[in-house]
């Protein structure tokens, strides 16, 4: 599967942009772009595969286009201009918020038999403003695994989130190895900020240490914090090189975040453990508190991440955390 900087093809009118590899090879100048006419008879019989191979990507065309078309200029702040006469965004507008070449988006548009890295449609749901649904919808007609926490994950059972009910009023969540928060109890849901107001695909504990300012705010020793994390991310990385989940964040971390960068050039590997940890809460104050994985398999994968008082002025604090939070819905 070809990444997004590959995917990137050549502006169309002399527009400036990174070129690359696309997912089939460009017409050479003053050609057609149309395929070549088979010659008659010479076309084999179309599978099941192909066939529906094929109505997926006509769907996903028309799909594209039904979303482009719906949102305006000043929803993804461009001027309107005042000779606009296409409906909603123009193609080339698409392709230049994602960073994908105005011929390759194109393509896609035309239903053509192209690869879509899931990096691409990462970019596309962001561009489009798609919802949680939507962006699940974009995936399945690609044929391709949403790799961000807004996607399901098998691991959250109905016991386990009766569990972080339970454990209230402590603060509790699932991660996995890559700082996804897959699920999590109220009390934690205020504890470094509003994590509901914080979208599903936003929702990993590396992106918010980095660029959530709400959520920085709270972490008394955030330099430390940051090196640990990136660090034990690293260590955790190690099993994951090709994935391209773990590929993407990487990639937006290193994109979004200077002090991300600097820790990471530095090539520390930490494994995990048991640390007290000490955050000012916008509602409460500060807290002292035990942060325990408990892992949920055999390896260093999904997790239960715990946080236990240190002191009696910590718990008393807790619980009126947990009072603000069932408050507050």
């Amino acid at each position: 599967m070809t990444t997004m900087a590959e995917e990137t093809a050549v502006r169309e009118n002399g527009a400036t942009g990174a070129a690359g590899v696309r997912g089939r090879e460009a017409p050479a100048p003053g050609t057609s772009d149309a395929p070549a006419r088979e010659p008659e008879g010479a076309r084999e019989p179309e599978s099941g595969a192909s066939r529906e191979s094929d109505i997926r990507r006509h769907e996903l065309a028309a799909f594209l286009r039904h979303r482009r078309e719906h949102l305006t200029p000043e929803q993804v702040g461009l001027p309107r201009g005042r000779r606009r006469r296409t409906p909603g965004l123009r193609r080339e507008e698409v392709a230049h918020l994602s960073a994908v070449g105005v011929t390759w988006y194109t393509w896609l548009e035309q239903a053509r038999d192209i690869q879509v890295s899931v990096q691409v449609l990462d970019a596309l749901a962001r561009t489009l403003m798609l919802d949680q649904n939507e962006r699940a919808h974009l995936f399945q007609l690609a044929g391709a695994v949403d790799p961000t926490p807004a996607s399901r994950c098998q691991t959250i059972t109905p016991a386990l989130l009766r569990t972080l009910e339970q454990l209230e009023p402590l603060p509790a969540c699932i991660q996995n190895s890559r700082y996804d928060i897959l699920a999590y109890n109220r009390t934690y849901g205020r504890l470094l900020c509003d994590l509901d107001e914080v979208p599903a695909e936003d929702r990993n504990c590396m992106v918010l240490i980095t660029t959530n300012e709400q959520w920085r705010s709270s972490i008394v020793l955030l330099d430390e914090s940051i090196r640990l994390m990136a660090a034990k991310f690293r260590a955790s990385m190690a099993g994951h090189l090709a994935d391209p989940a773990w590929k993407m964040l990487l990639k937006r971390l290193r994109g979004e975040s200077e002090q991300f960068r600097e820790v990471w050039e530095r090539h520390e590997v930490v494994g995990s453990r048991s640390k007290t940890k000490f955050f000012d809460n916008r509602y409460v104050g500060r807290l002292t508190l035990v942060h325990t994985d408990l892992w949920l398999g055999p390896g260093e994968g999904p997790r239960m991440v715990t946080y236990a008082p240190a002191d009696e002025e910590s718990r008393e604090r807790l619980e009126k955390l947990h009072a603000v939070a069932v408050e507050r819905g």
